[in-house]
């Protein structure tokens, strides 16, 4: 498959020889006749030639990667060749006018009438019209200001032909002014089509929004699984490439990762919606209505880059009791560490109220990767007897299996599989798993740590 920057170039290279010979063919012929309305539209495909080229040049350029001085790449360099082109357009324009003007006013004589002149302007018409449909459509599949300025070029040609064949056919009749007349419509096509040009690219160069952009853009954002807002979206477009930037609302609890993914899914759904895009999303955490106490309170110790767990709210009616698991450095003072309690304790307090009870229960942080070695075979073996034997008693929890005995600098930490019956409720599974896990310490006090993972039997 074709890329679009070569798609662009090869189809802009093809209209260059396109343009250059029917406007050699168009100015000899128009000499030879003395048809002021064929010379001018010799010089209008002559002008088509000039910005066939540039085209030619400017999407070799506009296509480039943004780099270190054009962040947003290149595009606008299309824009500006428009601008440029069209101004070569009214200054053709321009002079058609006046001379045409001067032919009217002096009575100069009427051109020589034979096929020539309209064979040549009946395959302008065809060629015209053929690139005028190829250029019109890779300009809309490459959102091309270039190639569409060159497609309304070949597009005026047809009508400015078709104008000189009126001419000539009023001048064969014995209308004397028919060449003179044909020549101010060509120059007034010009005018217009250059008028509906430079108001698409001056918009352009302007940022404006493109049309219905903007709601699309906010509709993709929007339906977003993560998103409970949109603030605000600005959407500009730079060459065939729509820039948005979005603020959109996320809830506050949502880890770094998750609201990441949202972005990537933002990205996706905003390219869908208006082919290629380049989003930057920036995400508001919000706090939503339906946000618990826990929740609230977990926000408030990552917010201060404290680990809590075991998070317990009370609701007494007229005040809420809450205990918190606290974790710091294991060799921090006693001191340090009551000011970090006193510190969260007093930020629960702002967001809830004063009245709000708080006790703060603080622990040691977990080391993050204590070394360690796995235990002697029959260190393995005595912890999985015991372990089974303190289950046998329990008579909820059975099957001990894949038990794991690591010996590390903070102790030695056991990990096991268990099963229990599939109906039981998580509650009565860890109260049952907790006891087995307090016997096994009280049994092995070297044991630092257990983790255990229950299961339903194998089906």
């Amino acid at each position: 498959m074709t890329s679009i920057p070569t798609l662009k170039t090869n189809v802009a290279a093809i209209s260059i020889f396109a343009s250059a010979g029917m406007a050699a063919a168009k100015f000899a012929v128009g000499i030879a006749i003395g048809s002021l309305a064929l010379i001018s539209e010799a010089l209008h495909s002559s002008v088509d030639v000039i910005a066939t080229v540039i085209t030619w040049l400017v999407v070799r350029v506009s296509d480039q990667p943004a780099d270190e001085e054009h962040h947003y790449g290149h595009g606008k360099f299309e824009s500006l060749s428009a601008l440029f082109v069209i101004a070569l357009l009214y200054v053709l324009a321009g002079g058609i006018l006046v001379e045409s003007w001067s032919r009217l006013r002096e009575g100069t004589a009427p051109p020589t009438i034979s096929a020539v002149p309209f064979v040549v302007l009946v395959i302008d018409i065809a060629v015209n019209f053929w690139r005028a449909r190829a250029l019109h459509r890779t300009a809309r599949q490459t959102r091309s200001q270039a190639l569409a300025a060159d497609a309304l070029h070949f597009a005026s040609d047809v009508l400015g032909s078709l104008a000189v064949i009126g001419g000539l056919v009023l001048t064969g009749l014995g209308f004397a002014w028919g060449d003179s007349v044909a020549a101010i419509a060509v120059a007034v096509m010009i005018s217009i089509l250059g008028l509906r040009l430079g108001r698409s690219t001056v918009e352009t160069l302007l940022d404006r929004a493109p049309e219905g952009a903007f709601e699309k853009a906010t509709a993709a954002i929007r339906a977003v699984p993560g998103v409970v807002g949109v603030e605000r979206v600005r959407v500009r477009m730079v060459g065939p490439t729509h820039f948005i930037d979005a603020i959109a609302k996320v809830p506050r609890t949502y880890p770094i990762d998750r609201v990441e993914a949202i972005k990537k899914t933002a990205q996706v759904a905003v390219t869908q919606a208006l082919g290629d895009a380049d989003l930057t999303f920036t995400a508001v955490p919000v706090a939503r209505d339906n946000e618990s106490v826990r929740e609230r309170i977990m926000v408030i110790a990552r917010n201060s880059g404290l680990a809590v767990h075991h998070v317990t709210v009370h609701d007494l009616g007229d005040r809420l009791i809450v205990g918190i698991d606290l974790e710091v450095d294991g060799d921090m003072e006693l001191a340090a560490a009551h000011d970090i309690a006193h510190d969260l304790e007093r930020s629960i307090r702002e967001e809830f109220g004063e009245d709000v009870e708080v006790d703060t229960h603080i622990e040691p942080l977990e080391p993050e990767l204590p070394h360690g070695i796995d235990a002697a075979p029959e260190r393995v073996e005595a912890v999985k007897a015991a372990l089974s034997r303190f289950a046998g008693g329990n008579g909820a929890i059975h099957d001990i299996h894949n038990v794991r005995v690591r010996d590390t600098d903070a102790g030695e930490i056991v990990n096991f599989h268990c099963r229990a019956a599939p109906s039981m409720s998580v509650l009565k599974v860890h109260e049952n798993v907790d006891e087995i896990e307090r016997a096994l310490r009280r049994a092995f006090p070297s044991i630092k740590r257990v983790i255990s993972h229950a299961e339903p039997p194998r089906a």
